[in-house]
């Protein structure tokens, strides 16, 4: 993890400073600038946890914050302690302790006893810019909080960092979830783990998810998201990474490309390919189009890449997908309010039919894929590979990347939009 002081900045920061929220120390706002406010927090709240009082977050005072966007600690369990006391002393439920150390038996606790305790907030925060590191922490603690859950790493990004999937469900039909190919569009990532999030929770109190019974949609299906395909390029894009050899060399392709906004505005992977280029579905058509553009070498955004599969993430993605048996996919991507969901000539056995039911819960219109942008992405060769449904999702409306206060509406035109994708396949 970086070292954090005054005058950083970037999604890291921001992560810092909603840790430091949580844990009662800092009442500014999540800006991602390490300011005076921030670094008299960091001093409070090292002096409470009895670290070197230097207002700056290093190795030990990241160890200690961690636990706040995990949103559970380990708990050494004292004579006397139950889970109704460490649930009023924690702010938090005897059920989500009791779910969170499956194995335990209640009445039998022992001193000395490691158990998870988790915070009463939600894990997945919405008010932050994501990064590779953020969803780590809160991947490991949704799973902790929902032992249900399941991670598969499949695959890694250029830099080495880890392309996984996060699964729910023992159903025999299989769906698919994915965001962030394109790294200016993070905003994805919170919509889907949100989801997550909130399927899991209501799986686990017997309730719903959007309009479902989601006991009935675990039993009946399994969904396998993938939460961030382009970790290196989001990590630039929201300033997660602003040093080292990768970084130099993005910077350097950057400043051919002047009207593209950096590292704001960078939309491919570390490398320059952008990914939803990058898969084989009429490749060729698609580097006719972008060359005459004229992205013909690695850029921050529209070069396809130097072959169909070049980028080690698009890789992992079509062995993954290939691995599975997905009766139908949701590629998450900013903006525009649209569904698309037609490759060329090709129209899967109940597409329209699924495809208008999306529109219908979500309102965003079913359309055609542009010309300019109808081959070589990942919906396009997931629907000539398989001839199932697959559909592009273009959340939000604005420029990319879109702001975090469009969140409550993004997710809310698409929590039913990701049920019904589950209950109608």
């Amino acid at each position: 993890m970086n070292i954090l002081k005054r005058g950083s900045k970037g999604s890291l920061v921001a992560m810092a400073q909603l840790a430091l929220k949580r844990s009662g120390f800092y009442s500014g706002s999540l800006d991602g600038v390490f300011g005076t406010q921030t670094e008299s927090a960091v001093r409070y709240f090292q002096y409470s946890d009895r670290l070197p009082t230097d207002g700056i977050i290093g190795s030990a005072t990241w160890r200690s914050l961690e636990k706040y966007i995990k949103g559970y600690f380990k708990y050494s369990l004292k004579r006397g302690d139950t889970y109704w006391m460490l649930a009023g002393r924690f702010a938090t439920s005897v059920e989500a302790i009791r779910r969170a150390n499956p194995g335990i038996n209640t009445n039998f606790l022992q001193v000395g006893q490691v158990i998870n305790i988790p915070y009463g907030f939600d894990a997945v925060p919405v008010n932050i810019p994501y990064s590779s590191e953020l969803v780590s922490l809160i991947t490991e603690g949704l799973l902790v909080r929902y032992p249900f859950l399941e991670k598969r790493i499949f695959g890694k990004s250029v830099m080495g960092k880890d392309i996984f999937s996060i699964e729910i469900g023992k159903g025999e039909k299989e769906v698919s979830y994915n965001a962030a190919h394109h790294a200016n569009e993070w905003i994805t990532i919170p919509v889907v783990m949100k989801f997550l999030e909130d399927y899991a929770e209501a799986y686990a109190a017997g309730g719903r998810i959007g309009s479902e019974d989601a006991v009935s949609l675990y039993e009946k299906t399994r969904l396998i998201a993938v939460p961030m395909v382009n970790p290196d390029g989001v990590d630039l894009a929201t300033e997660a990474l602003t040093e080292g050899s990768e970084y130099e060399a993005a910077v350097n392709i950057s400043e051919h490309y002047p009207n593209v906004r950096f590292p704001e505005g960078w939309k491919a992977n570390i490398s320059g390919t952008d990914l939803n280029l990058n898969y084989p579905a009429n490749w060729e058509t698609a580097k006719e189009i972008k060359f005459s553009q004229g992205f013909v070498s690695p850029a921050p955004r529209d070069y396809v890449g130097t072959a169909p599969l070049s980028a080690p993430e698009s890789r992992a993605m079509y062995d993954f997908t290939r691995e599975h048996d997905f009766l139908l996919i949701l590629a998450y991507h900013t903006q525009g309010e649209i569904i698309y969901w037609k490759y060329l000539d090709y129209d899967p056995p109940r597409a329209a039919e699924i495809g208008n039911i999306l529109s219908g819960v979500s309102g965003y219109p079913l359309e055609l894929t542009p010309e300019s942008s109808s081959y070589a992405g990942y919906k396009d060769w997931f629907i000539a590979e398989f001839n199932r449904p697959g559909y592009t999702v273009e959340a939000g409306k604005g420029v990319n990347p879109l702001p975090l206060s469009q969140f409550g509406k993004i997710y809310k035109d698409n929590l039913g939009l990701m049920t019904a994708a589950l209950s109608e396949i």
